[in-house]
């Protein structure tokens, strides 16, 4: 994001100590959040655009929370978390999938793809008997397009944490896209219970195959976009957000005509609707206008076209036109620019068998932590 944008509230609401998500005695933070969770079966996932994973990758803690001044504008202090991996998912009682955007990791830099694997299991104290993950990582292999400081690839890149838990439970499958050369799409295709074969689900079950894909969209500019093989010049990366649009919806129409139900999560880099920008929506170079427009007919508004993706904004779904954001961008005060362009999409199918459970986004300046983003979350049935 590039220029001024939508505002929370100048004051936030106020949450007892058993539901504020920033107490270190909070063992079950979203099941106050989310109304409607307490059911068994359902599967709790987070995204996040961390806009790097560096400040994250401390293993040793001796305390969660150190204090900070809140904005500008606030004489108040709050808790606020260090940049721990294991510190985010112990205070969010260990979703079953996380999803983090914009870990800038290049593809040859083992030691700090190891270095997050540790990271996310690393144990906080004595006390600390949570969840264990397995690691998956989606990084460039773009030399003409993804070449980062230095033209060492350290630029985009996703990576899902799931846990370990779950990849018992589930037959599940981390894969990442052909089309994609710069590390922004991985996708996790859950099929059903374990007591199936993938291809034994695809024919006898096909209703509990679920698809997360966990995305990092194409930012629009009017910097150069190159075909990725051979270096020459094909466009801006307006273009290749377009065709980005076109490639994400062909492959989640082909999830599912396998049988999949479809979210897609993470930073679209849209923000859908006047609604979702503040102080207004980006109107300004006129492509932003058309970026918009074609996100919107790919994956929301195309009902009455073949081919179209028909998907439900759970946000909206959920929460009607409250405002809430998940673009905060830094060195401006807290509110005064923001968007929400992180965003939950599903196949409107999927909401109709009671897929969707619940969802929120985490919007305050201790969620973002070093970010310029904050969390979102939805939790769902492998219906």
């Amino acid at each position: 994001m590039d220029r001024n944008i939508s505002p929370p509230p100048p004051k936030r609401r106020k949450l007892s100590p058993t539901t504020d998500p920033i107490s270190p005695h909070n063992s079950t933070p979203l099941d106050a959040a989310f109304s409607n969770t307490q059911d068994k079966d359902a599967i709790r996932i987070f995204s996040w655009n961390i806009n790097g994973i560096t400040p994250f990758l401390q293993t040793r803690l001796t305390n969660y929370f150190t204090k900070r001044k809140r904005s500008p504008n606030s004489d108040a202090e709050e808790n606020t978390p260090q940049a721990s991996l294991r510190a985010f998912l112990r205070r969010h009682n260990w979703p079953h999938v996380l999803c983090l955007q914009e870990v800038k990791i290049s593809a040859t830099d083992v030691k700090t793809q190891s270095a997050v694997r540790r990271a996310v299991n690393a144990k906080t104290g004595n006390d600390d008997n949570g969840a264990e993950y397995d690691v998956f990582f989606t990084l460039p292999n773009d030399k003409f397009n993804a070449r980062g400081l230095g033209g060492k690839g350290k630029v985009y890149g996703v990576c899902s944490i799931v846990r370990s838990d779950i990849m018992k439970q589930y037959n599940i499958k981390v894969r990442d896209v052909p089309w994609d050369t710069e590390g922004r799409v991985s996708i996790i295709e859950i099929y059903g219970h374990h007591d199936t074969t993938p291809s034994q689900s695809s024919t006898t079950n096909p209703q509990d195959k679920l698809a997360i894909l966990n995305i990092y969209a194409v930012n629009g500019t009017t910097n150069p976009y190159c075909d990725p093989k051979t270096g020459t010049l094909v466009g801006t990366r307006h273009n290749r957000k377009l065709s980005f649009h076109a490639h994400l919806m062909s492959e989640s129409l082909h999830l599912q005509s396998l049988g999949f139900s479809i979210i897609l999560i993470g930073d679209l880099n849209i923000a859908p609707a006047r609604i979702d920008g503040h102080p207004n929506l980006r109107t300004f170079p006129e492509q932003h206008v058309i970026n918009r427009a074609d996100f919107r007919r790919r994956f929301l508004d195309g009902k009455g076209e073949d081919r179209m993706f028909h998907g439900v904004d759970v946000w909206r779904e959920f929460r009607g036109v409250e405002r809430k954001f998940t673009y905060f961008p830094r060195g401006v005060t807290w509110g005064s620019s923001c968007d929400r362009v992180d965003l939950c999409l599903v196949d409107r199918a999927f909401v109709e068998k009671g897929g969707l459970v619940g969802c929120e986004i985490w919007d305050s300046e201790m969620e973002r932590g070093p970010s310029d983003h904050v969390p979102i979350s939805v939790d769902v049935r492998v219906v």
